[in-house]
């Protein structure tokens, strides 16, 4: 079994749909998605939670995969508002969403977990990633691409992280990088806390989370990462999986196949809905 965390509202659903179903597609095992949100719709509509319908439904289409997978939603909306009600990154146009997975330590999971972004790709089998032997290690992750230059040597990418919970539960890793994102305002706050707060991470190779280039033949985890562009003059460019024609446009078509059965998907699911 490969367990997944992922974390969101209900407008990032799409993301965790299309990753979730592109991990159980290349998996020689069954996977087991926890998918954390909360309600936070009194500060804004878009804050709403995924929905025990969109659980029940990734839920389906995963099983078609493999019966034995499995979708868990947790609210963790409780421990957000106690912790970062007061935080000076609340309200910020850093989402809130990101914080939730510092609270996996709370939560009763697996001993070993590999989170993910709602903005990535699994093209191929998650066994060798999943297998990495992370003793004393808190997590194994890739170096960032962009924060390798300007935020450290060793700044590492939090959007694909293989935890070990029970040694971030002894160093409270988590714990600490929730309190320091609580009392003071960072730079890509989660991600900039997690690695100021690391006591111990085992680097990966960078296919397990490729954030630059999308025709690597070796890519495990394509990232759909901001991307610095310095022509025609510099600027940023940010596009996700679930936009499928700008991918295309713009970005790749190795993805073409699982983007058009994901917009039939989604056809699907909202013609269910209504």
């Amino acid at each position: 079994m490969i367990y997944l965390l992922y974390a969101g509202n209900r407008y990032i659903f799409d993301g965790i749909l299309i990753s979730s179903l592109s991990a159980a597609r290349h998996s020689s095992h069954s996977v087991s998605v926890t998918i954390l949100t909360m309600d936070l719709s009194d500060q804004s509509n878009v804050f709403a939670p995924i929905t025990e319908s969109q659980r029940a439904f990734l839920e389906q289409i995963l099983k078609k995969e493999d019966p034995r997978n499995s979708v868990t939603l947790s609210d963790v909306g409780e421990l957000y508002r106690k912790k970062f009600s007061d935080s000076p990154n609340a309200g910020t146009s850093y989402s809130p969403y990101c914080f939730l997975r510092l609270f996996a330590d709370k939560l009763d999971l697996p001993d070993k977990v590999l989170y993910l972004d709602a903005d990535t790709v699994v093209n191929s089998d998650l066994s060798d990633l999943f297998d990495t032997d992370l003793t004393r290690y808190e997590y194994a992750a890739v170096l960032d691409y962009y924060g390798k230059i300007f935020m450290g040597p060793r700044y590492t990418n939090s959007g694909v992280m293989l935890m070990n919970m029970p040694e971030i539960r002894i160093t409270g890793l988590l714990s600490a990088a929730a309190e320091m994102c609580a009392k003071k305002r960072l730079f890509l706050p989660d991600q900039t806390a997690i690695y100021r707060c690391t006591k111990r991470k085992k680097l990966l190779p960078r296919r397990f989370n490729e954030q630059k280039r999308y025709n690597r033949p070796d890519t495990v985890i394509q990232h759909f990462t901001k991307t610095v562009l310095w022509l025609p003059f510099f600027h940023t460019r940010s596009i996700k999986p679930w936009q499928t024609e700008e991918v295309k446009k713009s970005l790749t078509h190795r993805y073409d196949s699982l983007l058009e059965e994901y917009i039939t998907i989604k056809r699907s699911y909202d013609e269910e809905s209504r």
